[in-house]
């Protein structure tokens, strides 16, 4: 019987970075009201997400840039209580609130769970509806939105915890995932397909040449039927040839055609057949194991269709 996780966790609506930010806790809201008025989620299997150990974090972030987050927290607590500020930027788009550092242990704690839970049989697949997201956090750097990198993290996790020898990261936000670049690049283990706008965040887009990586950039109001060529023809080809025996999804949801965070031109149709083909790989590959974690995704409504959407491929209703 086919069981789709659903992992998440109260402490992921916490962390917030002001007023009009448009990674905002009413994203999961959102997700969840969807969820509740199609129906999809009944046919989910609801785990709280626990917290990440840090030595399975610091298999994709360094010691050093984990201790300085947790002070930074622990120092905004003492700040907070001598009537300072609420919360520490780290960049023009990125601050941490008092609730920082729970929710990003949660987001890191729900995709390192999914993957035992899969790895067990309990579950095929599993949805990981977390916030902070994760694929711009560098090894040793929090940037757009990002702490830890939830995906990262759950790929080094399989690899070195389960002893997998392969396993794919695929990406389709509308951002390029240059912390899971920074982290996996030259990972012969780990192969990382992805599409993104460019020019656009983060300057410079994809970085490395290096021949694990299958990182796509498209131009602004690309739309989706060119998107599926493109995964038809870069993607597919070397996923298969890799055989992945797990395979990660960064799940952003902002190349959605009525997102103002990009210009792609994607609907929920088009996300649906990505996760059937992906599907179609973990199938063939990996005992149809896949862990998927929300990335982006800002317009609310788009965004709890586009999941509703994937989940309706992953739990095959």
């Amino acid at each position: 019987m086919n069981k789709t996780g659903y992992y998440s966790h109260g402490d992921c609506r916490k962390h917030e970075m002001g007023a009009g930010h448009p990674e905002c806790p009413q994203r999961l809201d959102a997700i969840e009201d969807r969820l509740l008025v199609s129906g999809v989620g009944d046919a989910l299997d609801r785990r709280d997400a626990p917290v990440a150990p840090l030595a399975d974090i610091e298999l994709a972030h360094g010691r050093m840039f984990v201790a300085s987050l947790r002070g930074l927290s622990d120092g905004l607590r003492d700040e907070i209580d001598a009537g300072g500020p609420t919360h520490v930027q780290l960049d023009p788009d990125t601050s941490l609130n008092i609730s920082t550092w729970d929710a990003a242990l949660r987001a890191a704690g729900a995709a390192i769970a999914a993957t035992d839970a899969v790895m067990a049989g309990e579950l095929e697949n599993a949805f990981c509806a977390v916030r902070p997201p994760g694929h711009h956090a560098c090894r040793d750097k929090a940037m757009g939105f990002c702490f830890f990198n939830n995906v990262a993290i759950a790929a080094k996790y399989a690899l070195e915890r389960h002893g997998l020898q392969r396993v794919a990261i695929v990406d389709f936000d509308v951002h390029h995932g240059n912390g899971t670049e920074d982290i996996v690049a030259g990972d012969d283990r780990i192969l990382m397909v992805s599409f993104f706008q460019h020019p656009f965040y983060p300057e410079g887009g994809a970085r490395s040449n290096a021949a694990n990586l299958v990182n796509v950039p498209v131009p602004a109001y690309t739309k989706g039927m060119h998107i599926r060529d493109l995964v038809e023809t870069y993607w597919i080809p070397r996923l298969e040839e890799h055989r992945p025996e797990m395979v990660f999804i960064s799940a952003g949801f902002d190349a959605h055609r009525e997102d103002d965070m990009g210009q792609l031109g994607l609907v929920e149709q088009d996300y649906a057949w990505i996760t059937s083909r992906i599907k179609d790989v973990a199938r063939r590959h990996a005992k149809s194991r896949i862990v998927s974690c929300l990335e982006g995704g800002y317009n609310l409504s788009a965004l709890g269709r586009s999941v509703e959407a994937h989940l309706r491929v992953l739990a095959e209703v």
